[in-house]
């Protein structure tokens, strides 16, 4: 007697592990991604005000990790504030002490400009190209350097007065220079109370003078620059 033995038939299994080892394979596959995004979470180093540079996504950090970013970015807010400020007072100073036509600088250049066309001054100190004015002496010799002597008061009846003075040199002799403006309480311009140069051996040289004006008001004004000229 033959028995027959037949071979599985493995076409019908096929059908039935196939599932199995795909959902295996599936687990595996989410298992590990799981794992793996733990893994860089725990690789990753913590967040802190020092040294966070805004790579790592909001809604990964812990809460201390949210705080310290909040805390860089007020941090650094703050300081964008500041710098603000601070370039604003500086433009500020500027325009007041330099370009401002108020300024003691503008002051201080009209009265140069005076007197290099001054026709009395011109003979004393000599070539109006070769004159130079400068400050108060100081162990810097750039003239530049030199600060003019100047002060800004208010009197009781509301008057500002500036008054500064200081040195010419020329190929001829050298001088000193004085200058006091004033701005009656209501008014927009300073006037001169009186401008002049001092020369060593010579009579001091008047540009202006409001004490020999007369007080009628005769005589036309003008005004430039924000001041009154005669």
């Amino acid at each position: 007697m033959k028995l027959l033995f037949r071979p599985p038939n493995l076409s019908a299994l096929v059908p039935r592990l196939q599932p199995a080892l795909v959902a295996r394979h599936s687990y595996a596959t989410q298992h590990g991604s799981g794992d793996q995004h733990k893994s860089a979470a725990s690789k990753r180093r913590a967040v802190t005000p020092f040294n966070d540079t805004g790579y790592v996504p909001w809604n990964e950090l812990s809460v201390a990790e949210k705080a310290s970013r909040a805390t860089q970015q007020t941090f650094n807010f703050g300081l964008v504030v500041v710098g603000l400020v601070m370039t604003g007072g500086v433009a500020y100073f500027l325009y007041q002490d330099v370009f401002s036509p108020d300024s003691k600088t503008a002051y201080y250049n009209r009265a140069v400009d005076r007197i290099k066309r001054d026709p009395d001054c011109l003979a004393l100190l000599g070539d109006s190209k070769k004159i130079t004015a400068h400050g108060e002496e100081t162990m810097n010799k750039w003239r530049r350097a030199r600060p003019i002597a100047s002060t800004l008061s208010t009197d009781a009846q509301g008057t500002q007065h500036l008054a500064m003075h200081f040195y010419v040199e020329g190929p001829l002799n050298n001088g000193l220079v004085n200058v006091h403006l004033a701005k009656r309480a209501g008014h927009d311009d300073f006037e001169y109370k009186y401008f002049f140069v001092d020369v060593k051996g010579h009579p001091r040289i008047y540009l202006e003078n409001a004490d020999t004006k007369p007080s009628s008001g005769e005589g036309k004004k003008f005004k430039l620059f924000g001041v009154s000229w005669n």
